[in-house]
């Protein structure tokens, strides 16, 4: 008998022991990575880690990373996400539990979209499952049963002319198809076709088989930019994510896009989530738009979910929009993104004739019906100029309603209620002959006396888009009024002329283009007590200036604000890049973002004091307030304090806040509190 092979002997002494049989009644695990790594669904800030579950041998080949299951979490079944397999725990295997059933064996959280969630949820200061619930759908069996699609073919590059009129987008462009990681802030011209710039972006990237997201703030932009984007690659190429679809629908679309069936996904908040393969371009239009911001824990904005994503992935990212936040302007200082900017000469060719009016201008109107509709005579003259041509005439308000807001007319002091104190207004069906009613409580008040003065007459604060369509009808005999806003949205008018009246954001696009724009009640924007008012304020103007044809055609716009504002200024001069830099400049004097990053936190006065009491601030950490918000004197009163660091130290105190989070939901503390970190509303 030949002699044993000693290397043979050498190898069965170091393997390990095969894994003892099941005792009886237990289930065996699988033979290889027996251990699976769960994120389960316990939004609780101390269990914000995995937890680790045998596999059983009967479920092995469904167990698969980025699968959904089910397991005992706290003696109940609790959904989760396999993030990995392993070999071993770190605890032991007799003490571990098995998976419960495995809900689908489809891969829906894939390694990278994993780790982008646990990126932004540690930016935020948030937990993982929060997070994963904004990037993974709810699940459709019926849908993942269908058929698989055969993926897109890769499209041919598109016609980049359109970018010729800003000296560096074919550069954008060829670095796209190159495959290089180019970021770019753009400045799109006024009347520029700017799903079809979008677009060409988007085939850019599929053309050199790489992926493409797209992210617009509602479902109007959605439908154009999906619209524009299968023009150029085909239906199978692109697809679009949105609410409005329907839960089975998008659940359709997202599955394509996790197959790699399409390689363009275009859609809404949740979009900058989806998991294309390979993704070469990440795009976010009007990042201004308050819509961007997730109103979820841990409230996420999409420009900076984008920037995450592109950093881990070396995709490219555009920042893209008419106007310009000072976030995309320090993009712009720090180097970290370029802007693409047209010269002054394709601009003063695309941009409409801008004129502003003061509040108070000498300038009124010259005949009765423009005075009754709130019209100085330039810019009546201007609508009628542009009815009397054909064109439709674009009129901005800044609220919706009849009359809205109600003040005192002698002292100005807010018109209240009685009852509840609630806002006084005059609700769209009553008309002017119905005494104000309660915007609270729907209490009427025939007998206004005005708490600080004693007087009983009232003034409008603000005229409502309803009312000012009612007496633009008056004034402008002849031609149609139609209104777009709140339930009543419109998305497209034709080119006969008529008067669209329409509150910000709720602007429809002509077909060739406004031949006037009336931005009413400019004083309204400006004045509300917000941090990001002028700026809010200069991008709502500039989006519904951008639908009027070019001045060289006759097009113009009249704002009603006064001319010597920075904002004003930045509309008339169409540079919204001077005012971005001015904005930037002045919140890096006064401490504000984006220049530092800020956390807010709000809740009862007690918890939010003794947060404030354990928590280790960062070295440049600075506590604003706390201060009440809503009435002092209720029982309910709740507090609000800001924390300022420098912009270095965000990630310490993004992770100091989530360290206190956890410590109090492990002690059970009572009382909630809402910690957000970069809020959009400071004041």
């Amino acid at each position: 008998m030949s002699e044993p092979d000693p290397d043979a002997l050498f190898d069965v002494a170091v393997s390990k022991p095969p894994p003892p049989a099941p005792a009886k009644g237990r289930q065996a695990a699988a033979p290889e990575l027996p251990v699976a790594k769960v994120w389960v669904d316990a939004p609780l800030a101390h269990l914000d880690r995995t937890f680790d579950y045998l596999v059983p041998e009967k479920l092995d080949a469904e167990v698969v990373v980025g699968c959904r299951v089910r397991v005992r979490f706290n003696r109940q079944l609790t959904d989760g996400f396999v993030a990995e397999r392993v070999a071993e725990s770190d605890l032991e295997t007799s003490r571990l539990l098995f998976l419960d059933k495995v809900v689908s064996p489809e891969p829906v959280l894939s390694p990278e979209v994993a780790g982008l969630c646990r990126a932004v949820a540690d930016r935020y200061g948030g937990t993982m499952i929060d997070v994963l619930r904004l990037a993974v759908p709810p699940r459709h069996a019926r849908v993942e049963a269908e058929e698989p699609v055969e993926p897109a073919t890769a499209p041919a590059p598109p016609d980049p002319a359109g970018w010729s009129r800003y000296p560096r987008g074919a550069a954008f462009l060829d670095a796209l198809h190159a495959g290089r990681q180019a970021h770019a802030v753009w400045q799109a011209l006024p009347g520029e076709d700017w799903p079809a710039r979008l677009a060409e972006v988007a085939a850019t990237a599929a053309s050199a088989d790489r992926g493409a997201v797209i992210v617009v703030p509602d479902h109007r932009d959605v439908t154009r930019v999906r619209a524009a984007c299968a023009a150029l690659v085909g239906d199978d190429g692109v697809v679009a994510l949105s609410a409005d679809l329907g839960p089975a629908k998008r659940y359709r679309g997202w599955l394509s896009v996790r197959r790699g069936v399409a390689r363009i996904v275009v859609g809404t908040r949740a979009t900058a989530y989806a998991p294309v393969a390979n993704p070469g371009v990440l795009i976010v239009w009007d990042d201004g738009d308050d819509q961007h911001s997730d109103p979820r824990s841990p409230y996420p904005h999409v420009r900076d979910v984008l920037i995450q994503r592109a950093t881990r992935t070396g995709a490219a990212m555009l920042v893209a929009g008419f106007a310009r936040t000072a976030e995309a302007q320090l993009l712009v200082e720090t180097g970290w993104a370029p802007e693409i900017v047209a010269g002054r000469t394709e601009l003063r060719a695309a941009a409409p004739r801008v004129t502003a009016i003061g509040e108070h201008d000498s300038q009124l109107a010259r005949d009765p019906a423009a005075r009754t509709a709130r019209v100085p005579s330039v810019a009546f003259d201007a609508a009628r100029a542009a009815l009397s041509a054909g064109h439709p005439v674009l009129v901005q308000v800044p609220r919706r309603g009849y009359v809205p807001a109600l003040t005192c007319q002698e002292c100005r002091a807010p018109a209240r209620c009685r009852r509840c104190a609630g806002p006084l207004g005059i609700p769209p069906s009553a008309g002017e002959a119905r005494p104000p009613a309660c915007r609270w409580c729907a209490a009427t008040e025939a007998n206004f006396r005005c708490q600080n003065c004693g007087s009983r007459r009232l003034r409008a604060a603000v005229i409502g888009a309803k009312r000012t369509a009612e007496e633009l009808g008056r004034a402008f005999t002849g031609f149609p009024v139609r209104t777009s806003g709140a339930k009543e949205v419109l998305a497209t008018v034709d080119a006969k002329p008529a008067l669209v009246v329409a509150t910000p954001g709720a602007e429809p696009v002509a077909e060739g283009g406004y031949g006037a724009a009336l931005l009413l009640d400019g004083w309204a924007l400006l004045s509300r007590v917000d941090l990001r008012a002028a700026e809010e304020a200069l991008r709502r103007w500039m989006t519904a200036a951008a639908l009027v044809r070019p001045g060289t055609d006759g097009g113009r716009v009249v704002v009603l604000a006064d001319s010597t504002l920075a904002p004003v200024q930045a509309l008339v001069r169409w540079d919204p890049a001077w005012h971005a830099g001015v904005e930037l400049a002045a919140r890096t004097e006064l401490g504000f973002p984006p220049a530092v990053r800020m956390a807010s936190i709000e809740g009862p006065p007690n918890a939010v004091a003794k947060l404030l009491a354990e928590l280790p601030l960062p070295s440049t950490g600075e506590i604003l307030g706390p201060v009440p918000l809503g009435d002092p004197e209720s029982p309910d009163t709740r507090e609000r304090a800001l924390i300022r660091v420098a912009r270095p130290e965000g990630r310490e105190l993004a992770a100091v806040l989530a360290k206190a989070q956890a410590v109090r939901t492990a002690r059970k503390d009572p009382d909630p509190l809402r910690v957000q970190l970069d809020p959009l509303d400071l004041i």
